[in-house]
């Protein structure tokens, strides 16, 4: 059983992308895909709406997921979140095999 987390990230003034950018050359993103059970960590920009990025995540079980939601890189995420002034809205998938 696999788990999708959709995150919308939204903001003002292009701060979504700034977030995302951000993720990426701090290292965070490939330390997320570096954590066993991550199977996709990735951010779309969809086209409609320019101040939201979409997140990706999906993990291969909800025990790779509560051990990723404990990691100290929650906190660092957090900040970066807030740092940027983002509102999420999250929707979750479970895949059931």
């Amino acid at each position: 059983m696999s788990f999708t987390i959709n995150i919308y990230y939204t903001g003002k003034d292009g701060s979504a992308r700034k977030f995302a950018e951000e993720m990426v050359s701090s290292g965070v993103v490939d330390r997320v895909r570096a954590e066993k059970g991550n199977l996709k960590y990735e951010y779309f920009f969809p086209m409609d709406d320019p101040e939201t990025v979409l997140l990706i995540d999906r993990w291969e079980s909800q025990e790779a997921l509560d051990i990723h939601h404990k990691s100290p890189m929650m906190k660092e995420i957090a900040e970066h979140r807030d740092k940027y002034k983002l509102h999420m809205r999250v929707e979750q998938f479970v895949e059931k095999k």
